[in-house]
């Protein structure tokens, strides 16, 4: 269906590529992974005939079309929602023009009478006169209502461009779907939508996430890009990271004979091929494994921070008590009501349809704004670290080393100390001495971490916290937070983060709240709430 061969691509010293040859086959959806700067989106673009390798070529099947999710949220803004969606299938939208260009014309000729046949004819076999309509189910089922459909695209916010742009990608059926990071910017249940249609889809997807979730219900196959190289593997995401670290753990102990290695590696395959054979990808289109060669299961060289949240001191009885919180911005209503009391070993995610309301909470409790009104008491033994979901004012005063950047928020000055945070945060070296003032996004999180571990505080608050983050980073955090023996609250688009540390689920909407002791799926999964939500928006 579609292959590489010989993909070379390097940038100075640094090779991105070497000699990669890989084929991607009909019916099966692969997850690109990688960690950060490994070249996820460049080989997409290299796919998609975006980005010239500097060796190598690529070949799709004759006859066969690919899809891409665009980046660029401006390149319609003077198209209609509708026509936006339509230009997704390429072939079909240049017929409609030579049609329609054809049909406008005052001198109709017999010339034109003629092509307007063939192009007629070439039109009703790409099913275009039910393509509006096909268009607009789409649109709808990713949440576009249809009164919008008709709508400039730069009349729409961002949220809505993305799903535009996704409907684009997913029209008429492509037969290579290249996808890079699909679910940013939807909510829960518009990925619920995408993941059931991806599943129901026949062709090859290609797709570089950061949601576990999302790779996990969708994909069939794992490409890996390490060493240079692109590797396949059979499975999806959770697959390739365990059987990478039990082959890992299993290369670092040297005594351990190699007929034990294959029993072990055979027992945790058969293990997850019966988790699999009940998952939700199982009972569609796909299967979940195919015949795996313990052979091809290697240990990867992705390097895992080191993320240990530790408490000064345990917290009391008194917690955090809310009563009556409300909170509005320029007139909109975020935070209505809102009352809760914390209980040891609550881990709570706070989610709303509104990013707003949520991230006005943890400010509100961080001190950082004032509530229209309501009370708010902190528990005497409790020290609190937060994590903002924007961070750009611990970076922007003098730009200083990241040595000096975390000694300012450590009541330990020694350096050594400090290097030892950053080091477990992955800077080392010459890295420690990287200025503040030109950290990536994911660079700076990780600072925010070390900054956040230095505390030792008894209750995190964290806002977003796997935004700009690689998934071994997301990984490695997801693992803290499980482990950590504090108080968190916390929200996150991630699922499998979400669903793993939170032990109840309080929602915020303009009319109120819902509050239950319950996991995130069963929340989610939950049809009596599913109706009380309703009330909330």
């Amino acid at each position: 269906m579609l292959s590489t061969q010989n993909i070379s691509l390097q940038y100075g010293k640094r090779v991105l590529f070497d000699e990669v040859n890989v084929t991607f086959k009909e019916g099966n959806c692969y997850g690109i992974i990688g960690a950060n700067g490994a070249g996820k989106s460049t080989f997409l673009k290299i796919l998609a005939g975006e980005r010239d390798p500097n060796k190598g070529s690529v070949h799709l099947e004759a006859g066969k079309r690919m899809a891409v999710l665009k980046q660029d949220h401006f390149e319609f803004d003077e198209v209609t929602v509708l026509n936006t969606v339509l230009m997704g299938h390429q072939k079909l939208w240049q017929i409609m023009q030579e049609k329609d260009a054809i049909y406008m014309k005052e001198d109709f000729s017999e010339e034109d009478g003629i092509k307007a046949s063939e192009l007629e004819e070439e039109f009703a076999e790409m099913d275009g006169w039910n393509a509006e309509s096909s268009a607009a189910n789409l649109l709808s089922g990713i949440g576009i209502v249809e009164s919008d459909h008709y709508k400039l695209m730069k009349e729409l916010d961002g949220n809505q461009k993305v799903r535009v742009l996704l409907a684009q990608a997913l029209f008429g059926n492509p037969d290579v779907l290249i996808l890079d990071e699909p679910t940013n910017d939807l909510d829960i249940h518009t990925i619920q939508w995408l993941e059931d249609f991806l599943l129901d889809f026949k062709n090859t997807v290609l797709i570089v996430s950061h949601d576990r979730h999302f790779l996990d219900t969708v994909c069939t196959h794992v490409a890996d890009i390490d060493f240079g190289k692109i590797t396949l593997y059979s499975g999806n995401y959770t697959f390739w990271y365990e059987s990478s670290q039990l082959a890992l753990r299993q290369k670092l102990n040297a005594n351990k004979k190699a007929e034990e290695k294959i029993k072990e590696m055979q027992a945790f395959i058969e293990r997850f091929s019966a988790n699999a054979s009940k998952s939700k990808q199982a009972t569609a289109r796909k299967k979940m494994l195919e015949k795996i060669n313990i052979e091809e299961i290697k240990p990867s060289s992705r390097k895992y921070p080191g993320i240990i949240f530790k408490q000064a001191r345990e917290a009391g009885k008194e917690i955090l008590n809310v009563n009556g919180l409300n909170y509005s911005q320029n007139g909109e209503v975020l935070i209505n009501n809102l009352s809760f009391s914390m209980n040891r070993d609550d881990k709570i995610t706070f989610i709303s349809k509104n990013s707003l309301a949520t991230t006005a909470l943890y400010k509100i409790l961080a001190g950082e704004l004032q509530p229209d009104s309501g009370i708010i008491e902190w528990g005497q033994t409790i020290t609190y670290s937060y994590l903002p979901n924007e961070n750009e004012t611990y970076f922007s005063n003098e730009p200083m080393n990241l040595i000096d950047w975390l000694r300012q928020y450590s009541t330990e000055k020694d350096e050594s100390y400090i290097r030892g945070f950053l080091g477990k945060m992955l800077f080392s070296g010459e890295e420690t001495l990287k200025m503040s003032n030109v950290l990536s996004g994911g660079e700076k999180v990780r600072c925010m971490l070390s900054r956040m571990m230095l505390k030792e505080a008894n209750l995190l608050m964290l806002d977003e916290p796997t935004n700009h983050l690689d998934l071994e980073t997301i990984t490695a955090l997801n693992n803290s937070l499980m482990n950590f023996a504090g108080n968190i609250l916390f929200t996150s688009r991630d699922h499998t983060f979400t669903q793993t540390v939170a032990n109840r689920v309080i929602e915020i909407g303009p009319n109120g709240f819902l509050d239950k002791l319950k996991t995130f799926d069963e929340y989610l999964e939950d049809k009596e709430i599913e109706a009380q939500r309703a009330v909330l928006y």
